[in-house]
């Protein structure tokens, strides 16, 4: 036996816990940007995947039009960090509603790192970050899906494997998942694709 859940029937609110608590585990994109103004931004999306491969495109979606949708728009670059386990209270810090014109590194505590190809900086403490060019912003709904061009990916040498990848367990990324819940590393199983 099955619940079935109309959207249409459990309100904005309801639907969406419901979807993020079924929806599991969400990768986070961490984006740093910078406003017009110059002043430093960083905060986590749960609804974050690739969008292309050839060219390489990322995408977020933000629910409503937040600083980062506001920023990126402004000055067209952004950095997607990866939120780890050992900084997931800092990531979880930096999705307060603060105020435009509050430097939320310095807030939080994050030191700021100057990025290969973009003015963003990355966030010195995430071992990888995905430097990013805007290609564009969908308005879907309430929610805005940005998506940028990769234009550098920079990984600390250190979460890279002997192949040159990075290593899951040493790249050590969090998750969301429904409610206030977060997801630590996941465990790994190996399986080949069919030929």
């Amino acid at each position: 036996m099955r619940t079935v859940f109309d959207p249409s029937e459990l309100g904005t609110g309801r639907f969406y816990r419901l979807m993020t608590a079924a929806i599991v585990p969400r990768p986070i994109a961490w984006v740093s940007t910078v406003s017009a103004d110059g002043v430093p931004n960083v905060a986590p999306y749960s609804f974050f995947t690739v969008a292309a491969v050839n060219p390489p495109v990322v995408q977020f979606t933000s629910v409503g039009r937040k600083d980062s949708v506001r920023n990126i728009e402004e000055t067209g670059e952004f950095v997607i960090n990866v939120a780890t386990v050992p900084l997931m209270e800092r990531v979880n810090a930096t999705s307060a509603g603060f105020a435009h014109d509050v430097d939320e590194f310095a807030t939080v505590g994050l030191r700021p790192e100057r990025s290969e190809r973009v003015h963003p900086p990355r966030v010195a403490e995430s071992p990888a970050a995905i430097e990013c060019t805007l290609h564009r912003v969908i308005e879907v709904g309430d929610c805005f899906v940005v998506m940028g061009d990769v234009v550098a990916v920079s990984v600390r040498a250190d979460v890279l494997a002997e192949d040159g990848l990075p290593d899951v367990a040493a790249l050590a990324p969090a998750s969301r998942l429904g409610r206030n819940e977060w997801g630590l590393t996941p465990q790994v199983r190996h399986l080949d694709r069919p030929e």
